[in-house]
């Protein structure tokens, strides 16, 4: 069954001005199943460099390649071009000879020097991710809402995430098993692989340690402590972790720049029912944590690039955006008392005076007020959204 994108007619413009265009993102998060849909309607080949045969074509002989694949198409869709030798100089070849390239990559490393770098000028990078809520309403052809139906509908998605095979599976505990499943793939082929990793029992304890503390500012020296591995090693794993979509880094927001790299990030999951497979829980009852954790989710699917705000006295706004040279904060809550406002929220706007200030919760009353000239909205998760 395709579902309907929302970086389909995205992709097609950005394909339109570009002559190659990187499609990039999780394992299973879509990537082929849109393209291949995208495709459909232009002369077209699509190679998959798990096929060893076209990958050694590929490797050996870049002009055999081309006779075998290419000629006499409009369109070639590359697929995790990222394993391939030499790949940058070779689809520089490929594009200056006049064809359309579209590469899919389940990890960061595509965007390194070994590849995209010979491509400055000529590729278009586009980040496709699970389902968000939108997409998944859709592909549960959830035509009509109640506030209850919504309830529903966030608590699933949060709980078992948004990748397009989990989504479409009607069975909760095959759904758990697939995420489990993926899990194990991406560990050992998208990170243990690709980034040259040996100890996959002390990634795993990585990965574990990361969702049991979901939300929370990693001491990397604490970290590196609890899980018996060297700095390097513990920021190695980290890198690998985030460049395969496993993981998500989010800064803190500071006005000075320079504090925003140095300081500690906060760790979440780029899939909610990833991090809930890893720890083996899927529960009915909301976490603060995981919810937290998934609107960070729903924010960048939709575009943000979210950061969090703390002081030294331990006042804390959840995410911070800079949209439009504007600074909108966002307090998460997984229910929401009709128009309480925390201290800490408070205290940013009283700081840095926003226009508006958001407050989303899982379960409360839709309501706006206004404090020191600040607009601040309660709103639930789609509403959020399109607020924004």
């Amino acid at each position: 069954m395709y579902v309907d994108r929302d970086m389909a007619a995205h992709l097609e413009d950005v394909s339109s001005a570009s002559k190659i265009v990187a499609l990039v993102g999780a394992r299973q998060s879509g990537k082929t199943t849109l393209l291949k849909e995208l495709a459909k309607i232009r002369k077209s080949n699509y190679v998959m460099f798990d096929d060893p045969d076209a990958r050694n074509m590929f490797d050996e002989d870049i002009k055999k390649f081309e006779l075998q694949y290419c000629k006499g198409q409009d369109l070639i869709v590359l697929d995790e071009v990222q394993y391939c030798k030499e790949a940058g100089e070779k689809l520089k070849y490929l594009v200056d000879s006049g064809y359309k390239l579209w590469l899919t990559s389940s990890s960061e490393t595509i965007l390194g020097k070994d590849v995209l770098s010979h491509l400055v000028g000529r590729v278009s990078v586009l980040r496709l991710y699970p389902f968000s809520l939108s997409e998944f309403q859709l592909a549960r052809d959830q035509k009509a809402l109640t506030e209850k139906i919504l309830e529903r509908n966030v608590w699933e998605h949060m709980t078992y995430g948004g990748y397009p095979q989990v989504v479409l599976t009607e069975s909760t505990e095959m759904k758990q098993v697939l995420l489990k499943s993926l899990h194990e793939t991406m560990l050992l082929k998208d990170v243990a692989r690709t980034f040259s990793i040996d100890d996959i029992g002390a990634l795993e304890r990585c990965t574990r340690y990361f969702a049991e503390i979901v939300g929370g500012v990693v001491s990397y020296n604490n970290a590196a402590s609890v899980l018996g591995i060297s700095f390097p090693t513990l920021k190695k794993y980290i890198d690998a972790l985030e460049k395969s979509y496993l993981i998500v880094l989010v800064k803190p927001f500071y006005t000075n720049k320079v504090k925003e790299i140095t300081k500690q990030p906060k760790i979440y999951f780029l899939d909610t029912g990833m991090r809930n497979a890893i720890v083996n829980r899927f529960d009915s009852t909301l976490q603060g944590g995981v919810f937290e954790n998934y609107i960070m989710t729903e924010l960048l699917k939709a575009g943000h690039k979210p950061k969090y705000w703390r002081t030294k006295s331990k006042a804390e706004v959840d995410f911070v955006l800079e949209v439009d040279n504007q600074i909108i904060p966002i307090e998460v809550k997984s229910s929401g008392m009709a128009g309480s406002i925390t201290k800490s929220l408070r205290s940013f706007i009283e700081t840095y005076e926003p226009e508006k200030a958001f407050v989303v919760f899982y379960k409360g009353e839709k309501m706006t007020k206004h404090i020191n000239g600040c607009q601040v909205i309660y709103t639930d998760v789609p509403s959020l959204i399109k607020f924004l």
